[in-house]
């Protein structure tokens, strides 16, 4: 896939667990870990706008364009 999810990053440097955010944002594990493992074919904007609100950051913290 062309878009790359660097939310495992931006946990770590935030020292949360995902279930820390899981629970913050109203979501379960599994779909966390879905979207993490970059197998999700859309994110929600209010999911997107949730995740940046909880981890104080921009999309572009959490998800990049990578060629192939």
């Amino acid at each position: 896939m062309s878009i790359v999810v660097n939310l495992n990053t931006v946990l770590a440097e935030r020292n949360l667990r995902s279930k820390e955010l899981a629970e913050m944002i109203g979501i379960t594990e599994a779909n966390l870990s879905i979207l993490k493992s970059g197998k999700a074919k859309a994110i929600r904007f209010s999911t997107l706008e949730a995740i940046c609100k909880a981890l104080d950051c921009q999309p572009a913290d959490i998800l990049a364009y990578k060629k192939e």
